[in-house]
């Protein structure tokens, strides 16, 4: 007897970015040499795709595939895609016009799927969790940075505050603000500099402060969010990096958490701001113990399910995956801090293996449903 898994037709996926003059294509290229390996691994047709090249109203679309006889990259004709997995590199990218409408056309069309469809938006995301009764709780006070005035507000409300551009990625831009109401010089502002070290920069004068905080941030627009004292390992502080996507069945899970532990004197835990990769059990356990820890973790998969959940129904679009970065602080307590609507490779490989199958996973369960617009 046939197997109707196994002889059930697969969908054809592309994986979607831009064109670049130089390299064809931009975008993480081990990452889609491993999403083309895996693809065919699985018998599921796979090619990467640029917004300039998918043309809906075509029977067939130019794409790439990688030789790895050769190791390149070469154009081929491929059959119109069922499944679109968006990978778009960059949000400036995104926001191209000629990209939003294809993205648009995409979303609109009666039988092509596309999830993910855009980067999230930092303030729209803790907006969207405040909403939840059961995400709510998770989420430290945020507020977008307007002025001098605000903000003095509140930080003498909580003591120190993280200063984070709305739009950032790999902890590029973020600032730590302290209040020190003992020292001559009360405001103290770390600015993560390039080259793993840290600018500090003191003042007693607030229009002085407001003027060194607007020269880092310059045009970009910015949040401010509470500090939270989280749990430390050695005296560096760590927080957790959550990969969730749906299954073969449509449904959240959790493909697997990763610790991150920030750099000697770092105020970020991103691994480009010298941050490194642990696990994370060898985290909690020196300050929880062991069936704490273990509580801990499962907290950590339920509450990571509720917000992927939340920050779905909020968007309005249709989203497979997205990583997230929640925190434990010294009580006990999880606190949400960011979501990636396009989650960097995890480097855990037992992670890695999963992830990567659970695209096509999803996507066939995709290919299997009649399109909803949005």
């Amino acid at each position: 007897m046939i197997n109707p898994v196994l002889s059930e037709k697969k969908p054809v996926v592309a994986v979607l970015t831009v064109d670049d003059n130089v390299r064809m294509f931009r975008g993480n290229r081990s990452n889609f040499r491993d999403l083309v390996k895996t693809g065919q691994e699985l018998d599921c047709p796979v090619y990467v795709l640029t917004a300039k090249d998918l043309k809906l109203s075509a029977k067939r679309v130019q794409g790439y595939l990688f030789h790895p006889e050769e190791k390149t990259w070469k154009k081929h004709w491929f059959p119109l895609p069922d499944v679109i997995y968006n990978r778009i590199p960059l949000r400036e990218d995104e926001k191209k016009p000629e990209v939003r409408r294809k993205i648009d056309e995409v979303i609109q069309h009666e039988s092509i799927h596309l999830f993910n469809p855009f980067f999230f938006n930092k303030r729209r995301l803790f907006e969207w969790l405040k909403k939840g009764r059961a995400t709510k709780t998770l989420v430290p006070d945020t507020k977008k940075m307007l002025g001098p005035k605000t903000l003095t507000t509140m930080l003498e409300k909580y003591g120190s505050l993280y200063l984070k551009p709305e739009s950032g990625k790999a902890g590029k831009g973020i600032m730590l603000l302290r209040l020190d109401v003992n020292h001559p010089r009360p405001y103290r502002l770390t600015i993560q500099g390039k080259k793993r070290r840290n600018i500090i920069y003191r003042t007693a004068k607030l229009p002085l402060l407001w003027k060194r905080i607007k020269k880092e941030a310059g045009a970009t627009p910015y949040i401010m969010q509470e500090g939270i004292e989280l749990t430390s390992y050695h005296g560096r502080h760590f927080d957790m990096r959550v990969l969730v996507q749906k299954n073969g069945k449509g449904i959240w899970m959790v493909t697997g958490i990763g610790a991150r532990l920030a750099g000697p004197k770092r105020i970020t835990t991103h691994v480009p701001q010298g941050g490194s990769i642990e696990d994370p059990e060898k985290m909690l356990l020196p300050a929880f113990g062991s069936d704490m820890t273990t509580l801990l973790l499962s907290r950590i998969k339920s509450s990571a399910l509720l917000i992927a959940k939340q920050i779905e129904k909020e968007s309005g679009f249709l989203l497979g995956e997205m990583s997230m970065d929640l925190g434990v602080d010294t009580d006990g307590r999880l606190w949400f801090f960011e979501a990636n609507a396009k989650p960097m490779k995890f480097d855990e490989p037992h992670i890695r293996k999963k992830s990567l199958e659970r695209i096509f996973q999803y996507s066939q369960y995709l290919y299997r449903q009649p399109k909803h617009k949005p």
